[in-house]
């Protein structure tokens, strides 16, 4: 083939592959998508995502299939998702540590404000502090004095570097100013064991895990993170109301695609999770985990985004002042 020939030819081919990628795009989905999970299965975010992913596939017509990539506070599963083939088939859902890992690991393998695409955020979670149920404090302000005046032998239970809990304990100290012992453990269920059976004083932890403890009477509840009381919990102060002015944390979860996904894949992916998030069965379910459905501007691209970069604001500064790093 001479050379001018050549060059036609292969004009023609990449035009083929340019002229293809948008047909492939509008056909999306043709097989089933993989919705990475960056947690064990049972757990708080891993309930949240399959009960979205049942609600997608309906949607889209193919099986959003939840896989679980656990380790490392959930930037195993980031990473994984950040170097995917940029087609839609590999998704991320990944509640606040994919903020606090930019502050928590000095060497992130990724960059979570350049290297994913925004689909939306999907539901919030509230938090609760607990104490164990021989604690003598009966409110939060009896608990902060109590803190202060034992401060060097009170300890304060958390899921593992990276995980809420040890975030949600962070704000409460800083909140409280006072600094207090802290026990990682390698999990939520670990820890929610030691404080119902004594070993441990507190734990700042979800709804989802906690409100069975607190209903059994088991535990010692101080208020709700969020900054209005929820239904489940409806006699329970908020800390703001207790005594903690601006406190609020919820574990907030969003869903993103690797960086490059044709943006046709993006909009069909955002609007699945817009019409998953109407279901009544993911509605009840929601509610039932004592969570909210985030407000429709934020089941958005742009929504998602914003979110992230102003948490990724509030927490890196707070973990760099504590220097607690897991790397």
């Amino acid at each position: 083939m001479n050379p001018s020939r050549l060059m036609k030819a292969l004009a023609a081919l990449a035009f083929g592959i340019v002229a293809l990628a948008p047909a492939q795009a509008q056909n999306y989905p043709t097989r089933p998508i993989v919705l990475v999970v960056p947690f064990a299965a049972g757990g708080p975010t891993d309930v949240v995502a399959r009960t979205l992913a049942q609600a997608m596939s309906k949607d889209l017509g193919q099986s959003v299939v939840v896989e679980n990539t656990a380790g490392a506070g959930g930037t195993i599963a980031a990473n994984r998702v950040a170097r995917a083939n940029p087609d839609g088939y590999t998704i991320l859902i990944h509640h606040n540590g994919m903020a606090s890992s930019v502050g928590l690991y000095r060497k992130l393998s990724f960059d979570p404000l350049k290297d994913f695409e925004y689909i939306s955020q999907v539901a919030d979670v509230p938090m609760t502090l607990l104490a164990k149920k021989s604690m003598p404090a009966n409110n939060l302000n009896e608990l902060i004095a109590y803190i202060k005046a034992n401060k060097e032998k009170v300890n304060l239970a958390h899921a593992g570097l990276g995980a809420v809990s040890q975030l949600c304990g962070m704000l409460f100290q800083k909140a409280i100013g006072v600094d207090i012992t802290t026990v990682p453990y390698k999990g939520t269920a670990p820890a929610m064991t030691d404080l119902l059976g004594g070993q441990v004083d507190i734990l700042c932890d979800q709804t989802t895990q906690t409100i069975p403890h607190i209903n059994a009477g088991s535990v010692k509840l101080y208020g709700v993170t969020t900054d209005k009381r929820i239904s489940a919990l409806p006699n329970a102060p908020t800390l703001n109301e207790a005594g903690l002015k601006g406190f609020q944390m919820v574990v907030w979860h969003g869903v993103y695609a690797p960086k490059g996904t044709p943006k046709a894949v993006q909009d069909r992916l955002t609007a699945s999770v817009q019409t998953a998030l109407k279901d009544a069965d993911v509605k009840r379910r929601i509610a039932e985990l004592g969570s909210d459905i985030v407000p429709p501007e934020k089941q958005t691209q742009e929504g998602l985004r914003t979110w992230l970069k102003a948490e990724i604001d509030k927490w890196v500064p707070l973990i760099k002042a504590a220097g607690q790093y897991a790397d």
